[in-house]
């Protein structure tokens, strides 16, 4: 294999995995937002404004993921 084909699968490793894990964490904390909001529906507006910082944190792993793939693709 040369080094181009080596790029290749480097980069779809790095944002294949690199998603994985916060798309995971983003349905479970989805579901546990939900389930919360159901279980308190008082607590609503309280429960969403976590859920959506959360959601954002954990979508930075994703973003840093893609960073890092588009490092190894292109140098």
């Amino acid at each position: 294999m040369n080094a181009d084909a080596m790029k290749l699968i480097g980069t779809a490793l790095a944002i294949g995995l690199g998603a994985l894990g916060p798309g995971i964490g983003i349905g479970m904390i989805g579901s546990k937002a939900v389930e919360a909001i159901g279980r308190n529906p008082e607590a609503s507006s309280q429960i969403q404004t976590n859920m959506i910082l959360a959601i954002a944190f954990a979508e930075a792993v994703a973003i840093y993921a893609l960073v890092v793939a588009l490092i190894i693709k292109f140098v």
